[in-house]
């Protein structure tokens, strides 16, 4: 999913920036829009930075079509399940969490697994399962939050760039410098620095918005696995 998304938002991310990579002649106005003069005046840093939010958006993108409740525990499945184990039919329920895997399927194939133990034992086996799709989940997200905390520092990284860039021309110059000289580096300085809080802003509400949602899911999902199997610790309570 995510190659797939960064494939068709590579042509047209790279579409309309490419007529930034002009830079204006000297003594010549600035063609283009202010847009495109900052993406000009980003250098290879700025780069780093486009590509850094193109793979925030597939991520994104990704996470807010693949991670809900219909999509872990369809619906569809939820019912087959609720039949087969009211025929009592393990088995066949069995085989098809191994064929449709999904946390919820993964949850209730490891309850599936332990049948014929205590109730205890089933339930660790569910919970060991939770916990482990709980992490791949979390993990996923978990990238949002990495970009969200590096794409100041890529900023902060090209605002020294470009600050070294401004003191080299004042050395060259023996001190006697113009301020269009000095332009270049203080705009390389000042765009990456935008850049960078233009990407760390909205990816760090998405990721606290998306951890939300992964935690509901997640105790939405468990609730519907551990219903299947409260027969079992019902049976347990009549025998003793």
């Amino acid at each position: 999913m995510l190659t797939r998304t960064l494939s068709l938002l590579m042509p047209i991310a790279l579409a309309g920036i490419a007529p930034a990579q002009q830079q204006p002649a000297a003594g010549q106005p600035p063609s283009g829009s202010w847009v495109g003069e900052m993406f000009a005046s980003g250098g290879v840093v700025g780069w780093v930075i486009v590509g850094v939010s193109i793979i925030s958006l597939a991520l994104i993108i990704e996470c807010f079509v693949n991670i809900k409740r219909d999509k872990l525990a369809p619906p569809e499945t939820i019912d087959e399940l609720e039949a087969l184990f009211e025929e009592k039919n393990f088995e066949e329920a069995a085989e098809l969490c191994e064929n449709d895997r999904k946390y919820l399927t993964n949850v209730v194939a490891a309850g599936l697994g332990k049948l014929g133990h205590p109730f205890e034992t089933i339930q660790t086996a569910m919970r060991e399962m939770e916990d482990e799709e709980a992490v791949k989940l979390f993990t996923k997200i978990g990238w949002l939050s990495l970009i969200s905390a590096t794409a100041p520092m890529l900023g902060l990284f090209g605002t020294v760039t470009g600050m070294f860039v401004t003191f080299g021309e004042i050395a060259n110059a023996g001190g006697s410098v113009s301020p269009a000289q000095l332009a270049g580096g203080i705009k390389m300085a000042l765009v990456t620095t935008i850049f960078g809080l233009t990407v760390a802003i909205p990816v760090g509400a998405f990721y606290f918005f998306l951890r939300t949602r992964v935690t509901k899911v997640i105790i939405e999902v468990n609730a519907i696995a551990e219903d299947f199997f409260e027969r079992f610790r019902e049976k347990e309570r009549e025998k003793a």
